[in-house]
């Protein structure tokens, strides 16, 4: 198994940050749009639509048609969805990682090197909203370097970084579709604090969630 090393971000990962990012925000499309037929709204929606045309057309094959169309209509609604929201942080933090997080007091951004190749990412920073706290953020490992535990070792990165700097906690924020995630949090010992809404309209709609976890450690300075 190759070995993996774990440093600090340098200029020239940009690239090969930015893909891990999107690839890894794009694998999230599948579950959220089962998430989204899950929903009431949902379901009622393309019941109504499949009786309404299966009565006025008399023919199972109109509103077999339209329904379909419908489905693949909400799954592009879903990519588009995720694509707005890579498109948003590559105009913020991920513009320039190195002034984002590099340049800023108590903030960081690590890749995980395998064979000379950045197969991960993570990053921290303080929380306006949260004194005290840094949020962990970015975090995302490639598919093929996945259950190697990088992904444990990014965090206790982050976690350690945290305490070295004499805050009091780590805070992040995962969506609900994001079970695998949950897991490795809850395993590292984060506390689920809360479930929010995401604020765009059609996330309300939809009621999809995003969690709050918490880690809290024995001493805090600040």
């Amino acid at each position: 198994m190759a070995k993996i090393q774990i440093r600090k971000y340098q200029d020239d990962d940009n690239e090969a940050v930015k893909e891990i990012f999107t690839l890894g925000m794009s694998e999230h499309v599948p579950s959220s749009f089962m998430f989204l037929l899950k929903q009431p709204l949902s379901q009622m929606v393309l019941m109504c639509a499949f009786c309404a045309l299966l009565t006025s057309s008399k023919s199972f094959l109109l509103p077999i048609l339209a329904v379909t169309l419908m489905l693949a209509g909400m799954r592009q609604f879903v990519v588009y969805m995720f694509n707005q929201y890579i498109d948003t942080c590559f105009r913020k933090d991920l513009k320039n990682i190195s002034d984002t997080y590099m340049k800023q007091k108590d903030s960081c951004f690590w890749v995980a090197e395998s064979d000379g190749r950045v197969v991960a990412t993570v990053a921290c920073l303080p929380k306006e909203e949260a004194p005290g706290c840094l949020e962990l953020k970015r975090m995302s490992v490639l598919r093929s370097h996945r259950r190697m535990g990088i992904a444990k070792d990014l965090c206790q990165t982050v976690v350690d970084f945290t305490r070295d700097r004499g805050y009091a906690a780590v805070i992040l924020y995962t969506s609900v579709v994001q079970t695998d995630a949950q897991k490795l949090y809850e395993a590292m010992g984060f506390q689920k604090l809360r479930e929010i809404v995401a604020p765009e309209t059609v996330a309300r709609l939809i009621n999809f969630t995003l969690f709050e976890y918490r880690l809290e450690f024995a001493m805090g300075k600040k």
